[in-house]
């Protein structure tokens, strides 16, 4: 995200914010009387002053040592910046602007308390732009815009997207050659077959020669030319369907790579159809292209370049007449390239949203079904469904009445060419055998060029999907591995360092989290919902990165460790435990691939899942369905610690892991969780408190920070937050 978006020349001179001074600016939108301004409107900052340009003009200086707090504030339709002066006892409503503006702003609220505290450290942006800063329309969780293709990244651009792509193909250069050399076969034979037709009229046909063994060559001839060019014709096609499914196979290998490598933000803020039909969809349209397209690309510019040569060198004239509607044609194809562009990106991201849709309610039919509303979410997808035939149907109507307008437009060429050398060879200027190879060459013109009118069509398809796949491709993961990534054997000592997080750069969920946790210890985390209990172990699972702060582990910074090699020593156990559709025994070795069947069947025992393994139909065979649906929560659950156990954690996940269960269930998972803990660390969520009244301390978030700390006796007697939470259990209760 750009924060420091530039100033009009005019508007740098008569603020005095040269362009040296400036350190952060963004635009915005609502003025202070709350009317809409578009243009001339920016918070300015500089080393030691905040300069609001309103419509032209400044507004307001505000130095930066007067403020006591900025803080950037969501509102209805709005965002807002409120400011406490240090020389007033109350807040004020300092900007307004709209939604598109939000993250920029709180990204610079938070940049100037760290210019007034620390002089000149800067801030860097974790976050893409909201809005397309060439059209400003929304980007829709991409780098590119749908719309211009205006994006952060060069590839953005469609040479850059060809160049990477091209890129790609280099490493099939030898099939290149062989299918450029086939498609230079297949052109000759076209251009040869019109010569052979020249000679037989001319020299036998009208002055009377011909004779049944004449014939007999010419047929010959011909069906030898015609039997090459088809076997030449159908090594191209095989040669192109090799070359475009081993590129398809290779960029979906890529991206399925570059999704498992990027952050959970990422998968967040796309939803999952979006991604899989990148995945699937757009690289089987590279490998359409290639079997389709590229196989007659070369062959047809050869053929044009080749005929028209062929032509001139027969008669200039009629060379030139026939050609004199292709200008014309082009023009009108590259006048619609854009429009065909922007009509692809419509309807694909229509597909988008109907493959998401689906793939929600398909995911999500057991809560459907209990709720009896399937007839709502079959209405919601029916206009999922028409939305995408609208689209579908607008762009084939608009392609069934724009490509017969350039076939006409070209064939007026071969009419041209037919009736004036016609009149040629009625003249004596031109034989029979000539006009027929010039009709015959008009063809092989025409025949590429109608073909290639449908090429923009095939060209912006392709560039469309390879921009999405790129869009994908060049996203840079927000949890980056180390250079020198560290593999170290975990020991359990966790330490927070004055972290803040926020999953929004406007919406902190926690603030100056700061606590050590030693090895073995085992901490409970207690809050109302929403308070970012869940937050500090994913973050502790390094799921996310602090925006703030540091957490260490033994005393080494957590982005310093080698990701998998941290990970491998993590065990979690959660509420909702996935489970992969396959066997029980492969979902427990998906902890650990090189596990060996006793020491599954070990981890099984130790967390009381081996019992219930052995009276399925069969035993650590059995099949699972997807997610685990057909066997009960409780077996869920301990299945998910078996997969914990097994990789001997040295730090221990547990966020509501004995929740909802019935009452022989959870003794079972806590009997387990026991044996699980044991020399590790342990940080554990729990709905019930009682749950956690073993744990060596307590951790009470309230407020987006720590508010209690301390044993379960200790609280108590404190009687503060974790009291009244533990008093208002007791009572529901009875």
């Amino acid at each position: 995200m750009n924060l420091n978006v530039a100033i009009p020349l005019p508007l740098k001179t008569s603020s005095g914010m040269t362009k040296e001074k400036i350190k952060y600016c963004s635009p915005f939108d609502i003025r202070g009387d709350g009317s809409i301004t578009q243009r001339d409107s920016f918070l300015a900052v500089s080393a030691d002053e905040l300069c609001v340009i309103e419509a032209g003009s400044v507004r307001e200086r505000i130095g930066i040592s007067d403020i006591e707090r900025l803080k950037c504030e969501p509102g209805v339709g709005q965002g807002m910046l409120v400011l406490k002066r240090r020389d007033r006892d109350y807040d004020e409503l300092f900007l307004r602007f709209s939604h598109k503006h939000i993250s920029r702003m709180a990204y610079i609220a938070r940049a100037v308390e760290i210019l007034r505290d620390k002089g000149s450290e800067r801030i860097v942006s974790l976050e893409r732009e909201k809005t397309c800063p060439e059209c400003g329309r929304p980007m829709r969780g991409r780098t590119i815009c749908p719309y211009c293709a205006h994006g952060e990244h060069k590839s953005a651009s469609h040479m850059g997207v060809l160049r990477k792509f091209a890129k790609l193909c280099f490493s099939y250069r030898l099939y290149m050659l062989v299918i450029a050399l086939t498609m230079f076969v297949v052109a000759a034979v076209e251009l040869l077959r019109p010569k052979f037709q020249q000679v037989f009229i001319d020299k036998y046909l009208v002055t009377g020669k011909a004779d049944l063994k004449v014939i007999g060559i010419f047929a010959a001839a011909m069906l030898g030319v015609t039997a090459v060019g088809v076997a030449a014709g159908v090594a191209k096609y095989w040669l192109c369907n090799t070359v475009g499914t081993k590129i398809s196979l290779d960029m979906r290998h890529m991206l399925y790579r570059k999704v498992q490598l990027l952050s959970m933000s990422f998968i967040d803020e796309r939803r999952a159809g979006a991604i899989i039909n990148r995945i699937s969809r757009d690289t089987k349209e590279v490998s359409g292209f290639m079997e389709e397209a590229f196989s007659g690309m070369l062959s047809c510019i050869f053929n044009m370049i080749a005929a028209i040569v062929v032509m001139l060198s027969i008669n200039v004239k009629l060379t030139l007449i026939s050609v004199i509607f292709v200008p014309v044609a082009l023009g009108l194809s590259i006048s619609f390239w854009k429009n065909v562009h922007r009509r692809f990106h419509m309807q694909w991201t229509k597909s988008d949203k109907l493959n998401s849709g689906l793939q929600d309610v398909l995911g999500g039919m057991r809560v459907v079904k209990s709720f009896g509303t399937e007839k709502e979410e079959a209405g919601k997808f029916k206009k999922l469904t028409n939305d995408f035939a609208e689209v579908s149907v607008k762009n084939e109507v608009f392609f069934a009445v724009f490509y017969p307008i350039l076939t006409f437009t070209m064939s007026m060429g071969i009419y041209a060419i037919t009736l004036y050398g016609g009149l040629r060879v009625f003249d004596g200027d031109l034989t029979l055998g000539q006009l027929t190879q010039l009709i015959a060459y008009a063809w092989i013109l025409y025949g590429p060029l109608e073909w290639m009118t449908f090429l923009p069509r095939r060209i912006t398809a392709l560039l469309t999907s390879l921009e999405r796949i790129y869009d994908i491709m060049d996203e840079e993961p927000l949890i980056p591995e180390s250079e020198e990534p560290l593999s170290h054997r975990i020991e359990g000592k966790v330490e927070f360092r004055n972290v803040c997080f926020g999953y929004h750069s406007y919406s902190p969920v926690l603030e100056n989290i700061s606590f050590t946790a030693k090895p073995g210890e085992m901490i409970g985390l207690v809050g109302a919902s929403g308070t970012g209990k869940s937050t500090l172990i994913n973050l502790i699972m390094r799921l996310y990165d602090v925006n703030a702060g540091s957490i260490e582990i033994d005393g080494i910074d957590i982005k310093k460790y080698k990701k998998d090699e941290y990970h491998a020593q993590l065990g979690i156990v959660l509420q909702e435990n996935f489970l992969f559709a396959g066997t029980i025994y492969n979902n427990l070795k998906f902890a650990k691939p090189d596990a060996t069947k006793e020491e599954i069947i070990r981890a099984a025992k130790l967390a009381n899942a081996h019992d219930f393994i052995m009276k399925t139909p069969d035993g650590y065979n059995t099949y699972v369905g997807e997610h685990g649906f057909n066997i009960s929560g409780g077996e869920r659950q301990r299945l998910a610690i078996a997969r914990a156990v097994l990789v001997d954690p040295r730090i221990l996940i547990l966020d509501e892991a004995s929740s909802n269960l019935d009452t022989e269930s959870e003794y079972l998972i806590q009997k387990a969780i026991e044996r699980l803990r044991k020399n590790c660390t342990t940080f554990a969520i729990a709905h019930r408190l009682s749950t956690l009244k073993d744990a060596d301390r307590l951790m009470v978030i309230d407020g987006h920070e720590i508010a209690e700390v301390g044993s379960h006796s200790e609280l108590m007697e404190k009687k503060g937050i974790y009291y009244r939470l533990v008093s208002a259990q007791l009572e529901m209760g009875k």
